[in-house]
């Protein structure tokens, strides 16, 4: 269904070919569990930003999908920069709305505004970053109503809190503003380990050694990083992690092909 969240396997590409990997709650994402649910329960706006692959996605949908059996959550992706009309449209087919959508504005403001005011309800703004003034508006416009029981968890990369900033209007709005930023050195040794088996019995020189010339913090990154280690482990013929399984992974980077082996 449009507008639903996605099943767990859903929140990244790579985890579905990924056997084994865990999401685990580090810091960062056990944070946007209470921020996510103090957001909902108070029918407020929530602002998650940063960098692509540092978790936001899997963050915030492990959350929402807590609160979900208790609360009606929608969820909305942005491509392109839309028009009110667009948000409107996608608004409408998020809630599953029957019947077809009011060719005139100010009914399509009233039947939205009825249905938002029903019930309670959680809409989810991923790729948050390409809305623009019109369309944040839209947004404040139905928040401020004094009859709908709306909670808005708008998401995005770097982009969104500086397009978020620029109006006013709404920024004052933003109950939480929380941002992802790649794990540090201490994190990494915490947390690559359980994500995966494949690195529960690495040395910790090599997990540094990996994040320092490949990984760079970022979870995305790793879950790659490890798909190809587990290659690298059948084709070498290797049960562990070594130096030699770390170079052959990332002779399959790009760019620097052939990084981290000098």
């Amino acid at each position: 269904m449009t507008g639903v969240l996605p099943p767990a396997t859903g929140d990244h590409y790579l985890y579905r070919r990924l056997p084994d990997a865990q999401i685990v709650a580090t810091t960062a994402l056990l944070r946007a569990r209470e921020s996510l649910a103090d957001t909902v329960e108070a029918r407020a706006m929530m602002c998650v930003y940063g960098a692509s692959g540092c978790g936001k996605t899997v963050a915030v949908n492990t959350g929402l999908r807590e609160l979900a059996p208790r609360e009606e959550i929608r969820q909305i992706t942005f491509r392109s920069r839309p028009t009110a009309r667009a948000v409107r449209y996608e608004i409408f087919a998020a809630l599953g709305l029957s019947g077809d959508a009011p060719a005139h504005p100010s009914e399509f403001d009233r039947l939205l505004k009825d249905a938002l005011a029903a019930r309670p309800r959680a809409l989810v703004v991923d790729e948050a970053q390409w809305l623009n003034s019109e369309a944040f508006e839209y947004f404040r416009y139905l928040w401020d109503d004094y009859a709908t029981q709306l909670a808005i968890v708008f998401v995005g990369g770097p982009g969104c809190y500086t397009v978020l900033r620029r109006e006013p209007m709404l920024a004052s709005r933003i109950f939480i503003w929380q941002r992802f930023a790649p794990l540090t050195r201490r994190e990494v040794l915490e947390v690559i380990p359980l994500f995966h088996p494949v690195w529960e019995h690495a040395k910790s020189e090599d997990i540094l050694y990996v994040d320092e010339h490949a990984a760079h913090g970022n979870f995305r990154t790793w879950a790659w990083l490890t798909a190809q280690v587990l290659r690298g482990l059948r084709r070498l013929g290797r049960e562990q992690v070594d130096t030699a399984v770390i170079r052959w992974a990332f002779s399959h980077l790009g760019g620097n092909g052939h990084l981290g082996q000098d």
